[in-house]
């Protein structure tokens, strides 16, 4: 009486190890989300609204400029230490118009565009004068407004096609070893 309780428990045993695979394969193939719940083809949403903006870069200075609609903020400073220049006067060309940025309290630049610059790429050279220091800088303003329209080409993220092969090779693993185990229980049986 005895071998019975070790038989059962064997046997219990072996059903849950061959169990476990059929479960992890029927859970793989949960991983793809189903209608209502795939998202579709909507363009991802941004954290946050990245605004367009150049650099310019000398030996002495660095100046950034962020455009929002036509306002342009211009941060400049210090190449060395990085340190804000607020006391710089900063003549700047945009895309052929000339410009005098203004001082705000804060150690930025602030000037307000007659239109906002169109698509493309836009030239910007800046005149700094600081006391008896000048020194020129140039960059360029690279605009590519898609007027929020998503393309429709572009490929399918790769979060979803890693989900999807994941889940695949779980699936084909689980699978394998259910089909082992069978194998070789057949066998065991047999001799």
């Amino acid at each position: 009486m005895a071998c019975c309780p070790n038989e059962r428990t064997d046997i219990t045993t072996m059903n849950t190890r061959q169990f476990l695979p059929l479960l992890a394969l029927v859970a793989a193939l949960q991983v793809h989300a189903g209608p209502g719940h795939d998202h579709g083809d909507e363009a991802p949403s941004n954290a946050g609204v990245a605004l367009p903006r150049f650099a310019a870069i000398s030996d002495a200075f660095e100046l950034v400029g962020v455009l929002d609609g036509k306002t342009l903020t211009l941060y400049l400073d210090r190449a060395a230490s990085n340190e804000p220049v607020p006391q710089a006067s900063i003549e700047l060309e945009l895309a052929g118009a000339k410009l005098s940025p203004k001082t705000q309290t804060d150690g930025s630049f602030v000037v307000t565009l007659a239109q906002a610059p169109g698509d493309g790429s836009h030239a910007v050279t800046a005149t700094i004068t600081v006391g008896e220091e000048t020194d020129l800088l140039a960059g360029e303003l690279d605009l590519h407004l898609d007027n929020g329209k998503a393309d429709e080409h572009a490929p399918v993220g790769w979060k979803r096609w890693g989900i999807a092969l994941m889940g695949g090779g779980l699936g084909l693993a689980a699978l394998a070893a259910f089909l082992r185990r069978k194998r070789s229980t057949s066998f065991g049986a047999a001799a």
